[in-house]
Parts: C-alpha cells; structure tokens; sequence
C-alpha cells in the first residue's frame, strides 16, 4: 500500500530597505487555502531544476531582481495545514532601487512591501518563517558582509547606517564608532565620487571592497 508523496515547495522571504524599515515582499492570495491573507512568494517545486534555482527563478519572477545575496534558510515539514508538505525556505537581499514588482492592473494576487515589524498573521505559518529569517540577517552582520545586498554600488556612510540600523530593528549606533569599524574591517572603501544632499556639503560615496559573500 503507497501513500502519496508530500508536496515540495520553495518559499523566499524578500527583503528590502524602504523608508528606513527593514521590509518583506509578501503576496496576497486570492484563493484557498488561506484566501485573503498575506503570504510569502514560493510555488512547488516539480524537480525540473535544483531548488536554488527555483528560489531564484521566485526572486526574479517577483521583484525583477538578480544577481543579489540568496541564501537557503531551513528545511521544514508542517507550515501548510491543508496536506503533507516539506518547504524550503531562502531569503534574499535586495535593494528597493532595483526592485520592479510585478503587479498589473487587476492583478488579484497582488504583492507589496510590509514592515517586518508590523505584520499581520500569514499564511502557512509565515510568521516564523519571516522571524527565523530576520534573526539569520542580524547574526550574519557581526561577522560577514551581508549588508551589501541591500544597497547600490555607491552609497553614503550615513546610508550604510540606516540599513543597520534598520536590520537591528531601529537600534542606534554612535556613528563614530559605526565608521571606525566599517573602514577598520575593510568592509568599504571610500570612492572618488561624492553626493549632495539639500544643503549640507557633498557626502564622500562608498563601496563595498567586495560584492560577494564574505567572513570578517
């Protein structure tokens, strides 16, 4: 006697920097299970290629955005409690300047950006997902160099800031000692371009040294 086999799925949980809050790409489904809330992007996965593949197929699908930081989050059974089901969930680092959604008119499935800190509850138990994937960001500024994926090529120091700032849930960091340990750990490097902003003195840019995933 056979049983079916569990759906396979990828699931993505996007983040962006909007307004200075660290933000969650989320759909809103229009069909069971679950119709009328809010979920994280995925689809099952049918085997046709590797799941990291899939998941970035999602990403692309859904913000028009490659090339940006992907990583795998974890393997889990029980988020969808209409069948058996394994997800494996990614999360990805995108910045809001590049992101196209692909949202038309009268599009019923409609995606958008909400606050990580204000989120109503999800589908398929999304709200763990999303809180697992937060904490992996925060952990993996202390030693790698993850911010990259949310910014331009060139941004300002006070830029830089706001997206830790912003991961770290609004904490403040003193801004001398915020500087001192960016350029200290060659995480950036200073660019020959600068920028105005209003009527304050054009701010240096930066960059990062590297664009690739990197240990501290």
């Amino acid at each position: 006697m056979t049983s079916d086999a569990p759906a396979v799925a990828t699931i993505v949980v996007i983040f962006a920097i909007i307004d200075e809050r660290l933000q969650v790409l989320l759909v809103h489904r229009d069909a069971d299970p679950d119709a009328g809330s809010w979920a994280l992007p995925g689809g099952v996965w049918d085997g046709s290629r590797s799941l990291d593949d899939a998941a970035a197929a999602k990403l692309v699908e859904e913000t028009g955005a490659s090339d940006v930081y992907l990583e795998q989050l974890f393997t889990q059974s029980g988020l969808d409690h209409t069948q058996p089901s394994v997800a494996i969930a990614y999360f990805a680092l995108v910045d809001a300047s590049a992101v196209r959604l692909r949202a038309e008119p009268g599009d019923a499935w409609r995606p958008a950006w909400l606050p990580v800190g204000e989120l109503p509850r999800l589908a398929f138990a999304n709200n763990l997902v999303i809180e697992q994937a937060v904490e992996r960001v925060r952990a993996k500024l202390d030693y790698t160099n993850i911010a990259y994926g949310l910014l331009p090529e060139r941004f300002t120091l006070r830029e830089l800031q706001s997206t830790y700032e912003a991961i770290l849930g609004g904490e403040s960091l003193d801004r001398r000692n915020f500087r001192k340990r960016m350029l200290g750990n060659a995480v950036i490097e200073p660019t020959d371009e600068v920028r105005r902003e209003g009527a304050h003195r054009p701010a240096r840019l930066y960059r990062f040294t590297t664009r690739e995933p990197v240990f501290l």
